[in-house]
């Protein structure tokens, strides 16, 4: 049974870009399979770095009860500080977000971000067994247990809990006891992406970037990052071609790399978990 809320509006916010068209795309489909569901009355979505923005989101919300999912990877200074204030909503002087706040003739319920949901754990686990079994070199392709596992972010000074949903579900891959080992890696924090050999316990190494889309950071700035010249990547993304190719002989390793997180199909129902927590009971069909 799932649960429908026909007496609200859900608002799907990303980031957005300036620079890459294709930064909006997983929050835009995820917004349009939840319309063809049927769940909310209306489905909008809006973006910090992009038409229709944030701040005016609210006036194209024909419902008073509204539920706002982030579309990040992990709680951070976009998600608690950003997002809230181009909603309006009041961060209290001890920097508490209170989640369900009146905006004008608005109830808001601003729900926790998809990227913090258990189940993105078992996500970037599949990101990873999948694209070595796709691609193997030769007929036996490493198993879990003989590959090392890294979960790349970008990572930043700005807020300390950027970095938290990520290692958690490294804590929770490493628990699982599948791979042979599981790394935290970052764009700009230690341990960096650049040190995956000194990190690396196996010659088979897998990186899952956890991002909502693939943009520059994933198609261009952790391919460099890995080892992968820099030439050779920018040719590779002139041309319209992937910018990876897997697996890829990098530093005495294979080195298979995934695409970003964030247009996995199964991300509506996490979107859906996260309106249940903050809505109680709702209709069922």
């Amino acid at each position: 049974m799932t649960a429908t809320y026909p007496d609200a509006t859900l608002v799907l916010v990303g980031h957005g870009s300036t620079l890459n068209a294709e930064s909006a795309l997983p929050t835009l489909r995820h917004a349009d399979e939840l319309r063809r569901r049927g769940a909310f009355a209306q489905v909008l979505a809006c973006f910090w770095k992009e038409e229709p923005s944030i701040a005016a989101v609210l006036r194209s919300a024909w419902l008073p009860r509204v539920f706002v999912v982030p579309i990040f990877v992990g709680e951070g200074y976009f998600t608690e500080q950003v997002v809230p204030r181009e909603l309006g909503l009041n961060i209290g002087s001890d920097q508490v977000l209170e989640r369900v706040q009146t905006v004008g003739s608005h109830r808001v319920h601003y729900c926790a971000p998809i990227g913090t949901h258990d189940s993105m754990t078992a996500i970037v686990e599949q990101r990873a067994t999948e694209i070595v079994r796709r691609n193997p070199e030769g007929t036996a392709p490493p198993v879990p247990s003989e590959t090392s596992l890294f979960v790349a972010g970008h990572g930043t000074g700005k807020n300390e809990n950027s970095r938290r949903a990520i290692e958690r579900h490294v804590e929770r891959l490493r628990a699982a006891n599948r791979f042979h080992d599981v790394h935290a890696v970052f764009m700009e924090e230690d341990p960096r992406i650049a040190d995956w050999d000194r990190l690396a316990r196996t010659d088979n190494v897998v990186v899952v970037p956890f991002f909502v889309s693939d943009g520059l950071h994933s198609h261009e700035d952790i391919p460099v990052l890995l080892g992968e010249s820099a030439s050779v990547v920018r040719a590779r993304m002139n041309a319209g071609e992937p910018t990876w190719q897997n697996p890829t002989r990098l530093r005495d390793r294979r080195v298979w790399y995934t695409r970003s997180i964030g247009d996995e199909p199964h991300i509506p129902d996490v979107i859906l978990e996260r309106v249940a927590e903050l809505a109680g009971p709702g209709s069922m069909q």
